[in-house]
Parts: structure tokens; C-alpha cells; sequence
């Protein structure tokens, strides 16, 4: 994909998962990466994998703007500018509204709704200077149907969906595209955000049986071809299911 080779893209919640396969799939079409988690010997030992990529990383926790902002300048300082914002961080402590875990509750907010915000608010004033720019978020399936026992989960990525439309009607003429990426299960370390240890187990589980679970790859292709495409179109979404799910 020779459109993705010297853009300047950063990944938020780079350190497992689709942010790493992102990282990996990025790197080998040769964009510049900068990229971005809580855990720094997950992300020190990604750029030393890839030692023939141009990728920087910093530690940073969604939640905290000033962190999150901290990443977009160092983008900027190393780059000058900024192409690709991929807001990839999340959880999902499923559990039924009538346990009432408000803790839970309030880390899904902050993380899947602030974080994305914070990433957004970060990056937008440079590419509106820049006239262009692409930024992409993790969704879920779980944004577009509602399900028992992820209500609060299923609410956080219906408010990510909306928010990235609000974006795109608000800057498109200012040549900045939007893309939310929404993926059934995919086999990454979510479930460990997963408190209740049955549940947990069985979302483990199928999400390693084939047709079930979609691997972190999968995920990056679609990344990939979201930003590849030319400055004139827009992919405001991709659904991506596994093949024998219902959801």
C-alpha cells in the first residue's frame, strides 16, 4: 500500500492486541509511527522488534489529556505535522446493569468516551492548521447492536460511533476524514478486562475458534485500508464480523 509509506500516524493503545498488529502492519508499509500505552517494556520491546521501522513510542494513559497531548507533540516535534490519529484503547468489564458496578461503570467512560476525546481534542487544532487529516477509532459491533449484560459497554461504543459522525459533519471542510473501525470478537487481551471469571473465560475461549474470533490482523488490514485510501474519500466505517457469529 504505497499511500500509507512516510505518513505520520499515531496509535493510542499500541501495546497488545490490534494496536501492536497495527503497529506491525504500519511499520512494514513504511509510515512513520508514534506510538502510545500504559505498559513501556510492551512498547520498548515493539520498536526493537521492528528495527528497520521508523517508530517512536511514549507512556501514556487515555484518561489523562495531558498525556495523551504529550504524544501528539512529540509527533510534531519529530515530524512537523500529523496524519493518522488511530484512538485504539479500551475495555469492556461486561456485567449486567443490575449489579450495579459503578466502578466498573465510570473506567468504561473514561477510558472508551474520554479517551477517544482526549485523543481527538489533542490532534484536531493541528490537522485544521494542516487542512488534513484522518482520525480513526476501535469501535465495536457492540456500536451498533445492543446486547445483555454490556449495556454500559454497548453505550460507551454507541457514543464513540456518534461522536466520530459528529466529527466528520463538523470538519470535512477541513479536509479531515473519519473512520471508526467495528470488529466482532477479536482474539486480543480485552477479556482480562473482564472481572467476572466465567464470562471471561468464555470470551477467551471463542475468540480463538475460528469462525468466532477474528485475529488482531485482521483488524489492521481494515486500518490499513481506511488510511490508504485517496484524501477524497471517506470510509466512515468498517464492520468486521467473524464469520460464524450472530452478532
Amino acid at each position: 500500500m504505497p499511500k500509507i509509506k512516510g505518513k505520520v500516524v499515531i496509535i493510542m493503545g499500541a501495546s497488545s492486541g490490534i494496536g501492536e498488529a497495527t503497529t506491525m502492519k504500519l511499520a512494514q508499509e513504511g509510515a512513520k509511527l508514534v506510538i502510545a500505552a500504559r505498559r513501556e517494556d510492551r512498547l520498548k520491546s515493539l520498536v526493537e522488534s521492528l528495527p528497520n521501522a521508523e517508530v517512536s513510542y511514549a507512556i501514556a494513559d487515555v484518561t489523562n489529556k495531558e498525556e495523551v497531548q504529550a504524544v501528539v507533540d512529540l509527533a510534531i516535534e519529530k515530524y512537523g505535522l500529523v496524519d493518522v490519529l488511530y484512538n485504539n484503547a479500551g475495555v469492556m468489564p461486561t456485567a449486567p446493569l443490575s449489579e450495579t458496578r459503578f466502578d466498573e461503570w465510570k473506567q468504561m467512560l473514561d477510558i472508551n468516551i474520554m479517551g477517544v476525546l482526549n485523543g481527538i481534542a489533542a490532534v484536531l487544532p493541528i490537522m485544521k492548521k494542516q487542512q488534513s487529516g484522518h482520525i480513526i477509532a476501535t469501535d465495536s459491533i457492540a456500536g451498533h447492536v445492543v446486547y445483555p449484560g454490556s449495556a454500559v459497554y454497548c453505550g460507551t461504543k454507541f457514543a464513540v460511533r456518534a461522536i466520530m459522525e459528529g466529527l466528520r459533519q463538523e470538519e470535512h471542510e477541513n479536509n479531515i476524514r473519519s473512520t471508526i473501525i467495528s470488529p466482532g470478537l477479536v482474539d486480543t487481551e480485552l477479556y482480562t478486562t473482564i472481572n467476572e471469571p466465567e464470562n471471561r473465560e468464555r470470551v477467551k475461549k471463542n475468540a480463538k475458534i475460528e469462525g468466532l474470533g477474528l485475529k488482531p490482523s485482521d483488524i489492521a488490514d481494515a486500518v490499513a485500508y481506511a488510511i490508504s485510501t485517496p484524501e477524497s474519500v471517506a470510509v466512515s466505517e468498517i464492520l468486521i464480523r467473524p464469520t460464524k457469529s450472530v452478532k
